[in-house]
């Protein structure tokens, strides 16, 4: 077989739909992001990023740049290990405590990503809980999906926040086996709010553990930015609360919350932590300073929220079809791969904007949308200019308008 030759026509078949998926070169300014240099063909291009993650730019505060140097120069690069062998180091331990305490739990583990720390853990449940029945949400992340089907246990897929299909499952097999009901507190791509106090009441009502991704909603939501669960008073009624470092706390990782028995079944069991090195202490200090500082400072949710009030304005404003949600992300629908893949194109090389595509398989096929996420540090002059931007754009192209 010519392997490279099955490999470029695969390849090929990506570029032709529109969802080749191309990487920017791209050069963060600490300090002044959103402003990031591009690096393309030789040549350095200014850009305003307008798709970060780093939803409320922690990855830029003083406090947490400050923190990583000081880690740096007190403990040096790496953790030296796995944790169970020499990688575990007090910055680690501080995190966890740190994490625990966020979410209203007894103990936390730390995981290397997101993904990770989804995967890992789901598939450590599902496999040893015996003749586990996992009830999956249709709208969870890959991360979840991959660890639940790692596990071999069964799992009934329920309708997206739809009530009445989870709970026909729990009253057929509750009292029967082990169930554990997973779910998200913010859908990422559509930007919806899962369904937090109707899964509760019914995992109470049957019995059944509950495991939430709160990935896109920590930092953001609550009072001192434990989530969703937090804003909602839920928090002490969820069993395991999962999130990440990466987003609004600015840096790298994954991790778990829940009681002493469950995060220790997880540390003892789970190969994907046992046998994964572990995070670099100047990461573990970086997210202490991030999350120590949001749990009391509103001043970052607040100016991010007046942002997106104020780009979604104004998208209303010119008939920009975007996607009514209660959260922070803006996804604007273009329902066409390849359309959707020249609009990002054309706005990255004559605007200097940077939104990526986002396509299938990260959205269903005929839902491709550029995803928008404003930032506390995106200024009045940037929102003016991606929204005049985006208004030509769809002048020139005659693209379709939600309003007349």
């Amino acid at each position: 077989m010519n392997f490279d030759a099955f490999f470029n026509e695969k390849l090929e078949g990506l570029k032709k739909e529109g969802r080749y998926r191309v990487f920017m070169d791209l050069e963060r300014h600490a300090g002044q992001f959103p402003r990031a240099t591009r690096h393309v063909d030789g040549q350095q291009k200014p850009v305003t990023v307008w798709c970060s993650n780093d939803y409320l730019s922690m990855g830029q505060h003083p406090a947490v740049m400050a923190a990583m140097h000081e880690a740096i120069d007190r403990c040096g690069a790496g953790a030296g290990g796995t944790r169970n062998i020499s990688g575990t180091n007090h910055y680690h331990v501080l995190l966890e405590a740190e994490l625990a305490d966020l979410h209203g739990k007894e103990a936390a583990l730390l995981f290397n990503s997101g993904y990770m720390s989804n995967w890992t853990t789901l598939s450590t449940l599902a496999t040893g809980l015996p003749n586990a029945l996992v009830l999956s949400d249709a709208g969870n992340h890959a991360s979840m999906i991959e660890g639940i089907r790692h596990s071999k246990a069964e799992r009934i897929i329920f309708k997206h926040n739809d009530m009445a299909d989870l709970e026909s499952h729990l009253k057929i097999h509750s009292g029967k086996r082990p169930i554990i009901i997973v779910f998200e507190s913010v859908y990422s791509m559509d930007g919806d709010f899962g369904k937090l106090a109707e899964i509760v009441t019914l995992a109470e009502k049957y019995g059944a553990l509950t495991y939430l991704d709160e990935v896109h909603g920590v930092g953001l939501y609550g009072k001192r930015g434990g989530g969703l669960a937090e804003k909602l008073g839920l928090m002490h009624r969820i069993d395991v609360i999962e999130g990440t470092l990466a987003k609004a706390f600015g840096v790298v990782g994954g991790y778990i919350t829940g009681s002493a028995a469950l995060i220790d079944y997880v540390r003892s069991f789970a190969s994907g932590f046992i046998f994964s090195s572990s995070l670099p202490p100047a990461v573990a200090a970086g997210a202490i300073a991030a999350i120590k500082h949001l749990k009391v400072s509103q001043m970052e949710r607040e100016a991010l929220f007046a942002r997106v009030s104020a780009v979604r304005a104004g998208l209303e404003r010119m008939g920009i079809p975007h996607m009514p949600n209660p959260s922070h992300i803006v996804p604007v629908r273009v329902g066409d791969a390849a359309k959707c893949k020249w609009i990002s194109d054309y706005l990255l090389d004559h605007d200097g904007i940077y939104i990526q595509p986002i396509n299938y398989p990260t959205v269903a096929r005929g839902t491709e949308r550029l995803r928008i996420t404003p930032q506390p540090c995106h200024s009045e002059e940037d929102i003016a200019h991606l929204l005049k931007s985006l208004n030509a754009l769809w002048q020139q192209c005659a693209l379709a308008r939600a309003v007349a």
